[in-house]
This record gives C-alpha cells, sequence and structure tokens, in this order.
C-alpha cells in the first residue's frame, strides 16, 4: 500500500482510468461482435453503417491511448474487408 499522498492519488486515478478503459474496450468488442453478426446473415446495409461507427470507435480508442494505433488500424481494416465480401 502507498504511504505518500501523491502515490495514494496515484493509485485512486489508475482505478478510475482502468474503470473507463475496461468499459470502451468491452464496448468495442460489442460493436466488433454485431458487425460480425450482420456479415455472417449477409446484411450488407446494417454491417455499412455500423462499420462506420467501428471504425470511428476504434481511431477514439488509439487517440486516446486506450489501445495501440496499429491495433486500432488492424482490426477496422479487417471489419472493413469482411463487410465489403459481403
Amino acid at each position: 500500500m502507498p504511504h505518500h499522498k501523491s502515490a495514494k492519488k496515484r493509485v485512486r486515478q489508475t482505478e478510475t482510468r482502468t474503470l473507463r478503459n475496461k468499459i470502451k474496450t468491452t464496448q468495442a468488442r460489442g460493436v466488433e461482435k454485431k458487425l460480425m453478426e450482420f456479415v455472417a446473415a449477409g446484411d450488407k446495409e446494417n454491417a455499412a453503417s455500423i462499420l462506420s461507427k467501428a471504425q470511428s470507435l476504434f481511431a477514439k480508442l488509439a487517440k486516446n491511448g486506450v489501445i495501440k494505433p496499429n491495433t486500432a488500424a488492424r482490426k477496422a481494416s479487417r471489419l472493413a474487408k469482411s463487410v465489403s465480401k459481403v
């Protein structure tokens, strides 16, 4: 356990950020899963609309440092590729 006041604050900040990042990554996985369901069903219109939301979400996560930029680009690219195949 931290003894200094500043160290205690860092622990509180880390817990807050970890929770915030976990919520965002869970949301991203949900959007990705929904998109893949539309792709599997062959519903290109809904998949295309969700794709733009997913790409935006991945870009925001990368910008805020929740995920690495290359990871965001890779995921967005793979999702776009799967939608184009439908």
